[in-house]
């Protein structure tokens, strides 16, 4: 098996991993994601992410370039959503600043990019990761990217039971006026906050 070949693998393995965490979650009544502390799932969660990151990494070093489809303006499109998708994701884990953002319960943070969108930290894995995949021009790492992205929706339906149980009618509230991703109501806020 190739280098290529085995980055890939482990990366569609270590996704399979957290897909299996994510739907035990979701189709039973145990909580493997999120934690709400640093338990084993929480451990297993991380590791597979860490892996999948150094695969889709290590795929697209070795295959970047291989699809031919990328140009100048495509790649700069591609540079955008990546640094686009990088800064709404760090401007989330800067309002956290803490364990909260890897999953351990906490506070329910409302303010900052979380005015806007309920997950603002997975808004910019999705938008960043497609601009990854874009720049590098490889139908690999635009699969383990589409994986990503699958896995990045579904991580939200997975914790909003944990949330409302934790935070209840707060939680319902700030749920009710912002949207899981973006919506009107981020377009609205985001106008009025030009606005003031």
């Amino acid at each position: 098996m190739s280098l290529t070949g085995f980055a890939f693998g482990a990366g569609i393995l270590s996704a399979a991993g957290v897909y299996a965490l994510i739907g035990a979650t979701l189709l039973t009544h145990h909580e493997w994601w999120p934690p709400g502390d640093k338990t084993p799932a929480y451990y297993c969660h991380w590791t597979l992410v860490a892996v999948f990151n150094v695969s889709l990494v290590v795929t697209a070093v070795l295959e970047g370039g291989e699809w031919g489809v990328g140009g100048p303006v495509i790649s700069a499109g591609g540079v955008i959503l990546a640094g686009l998708g990088t800064a709404v994701f760090l401007w989330g884990t800067r309002t956290m600043r803490s364990d909260e953002t890897m999953g351990v319960t906490g506070d329910l943070y409302t303010g900052g990019p979380y005015a806007y969108t309920r997950n603002p930290q997975y808004l910019g894995m999705i938008v960043g990761i497609t601009g990854f995949a874009v720049v590098s021009d490889s139908v690999l790492v635009a699969a383990l990217a589409a994986v990503h992205v699958g896995w990045v929706l579904l991580l939200p339906r997975a914790e909003e039971p944990h949330l409302r149980a934790e935070f209840g009618d707060a939680y319902e509230r700030y749920a009710g006026r912002v949207p899981r991703f973006v919506g009107w109501g981020t377009v609205r806020r985001m106008l009025e906050s030009r606005d003031a």
